[in-house]
């Protein structure tokens, strides 16, 4: 069945965020003293909540330092937008485009809070295609819980049967399984083809483009 509503990740999907992302944390951990991660140890964080990536890297922090983590995080990333501002990976205009034209209601699950999803959104020139944007601030059970998959399938009045979850990471997939809704993982982001195999996606691609063959042929 084709689906009626695909709901997408943004970090690592639509955005290649990566550079970012990474260069954020360590600028924050830098300013707030804290050991330094690699490059690899923060990427592995994308798609969590800021709070949760500090919590994961650093387990030893209570709740105050890990607030004044996301804090100086956000502080940084707006002070930064211009030097920081990422692209879309290939394909993602134009595919977007044709689902578009193909009548598919499509909306945003992320991880990231809302006003820099929807900046991004606006700078890309995306944000037309999306009825619905779910950032982290706009859910209480974030993923790999199926709170943002349900939100949207509500706001569209569509069947898990009749949605499509597409992501860059295993937490993606699994909000996907948990809310009962089939998912396409791209393996060009921030986790293995490997690593998406290991929970289960139904589908992974290596290039966006190939999500309108898939959605076409189903």
């Amino acid at each position: 069945m084709k689906p009626k509503l695909v709901i997408f990740d943004f970090d690592g999907t639509l955005g290649d965020t990566r550079h970012n992302i990474v260069v954020t944390l360590q600028r924050t951990m830098s300013l707030l003293g804290l050991p330094l991660r690699s490059e690899s140890e923060c990427a592995s964080t994308i798609g969590l909540t800021l709070e949760d990536s500090f919590r994961t890297m650093y387990p030893e922090i209570d709740e105050a330092k890990a607030k004044e983590c996301v804090a100086t995080y956000r502080d940084i990333f707006y002070q930064s937008i211009e030097e920081l501002t990422p692209n879309l990976f290939d394909g993602v205009s134009d595919t977007l485009a044709r689902l578009h034209a193909m009548d598919i209601k499509m909306s945003i699950a992320s991880s990231r809070s809302s006003p820099s999803l929807l900046l991004f959104l606006r700078n890309m020139a995306i944000a037309k295609y999306f009825g619905v944007v779910l950032g982290s601030d706009n859910v209480t059970r974030h993923k790999p819980q199926p709170e943002p998959v349900l939100r949207s399938l509500a706001e569209y009045g569509v069947k898990p049967s009749e949605a499509l979850v597409v992501g860059d990471m295993p937490v993606d997939v699994l909000m996907a399984h948990n809310a009962g809704v089939r998912c396409v993982a791209v393996s060009y982001g921030n986790a293995t083809a490997e690593e998406l195999a290991a929970v289960e996606a139904d589908y992974i691609i290596d290039r966006f483009a190939l999500l309108a063959d898939i959605i076409e042929g189903m």
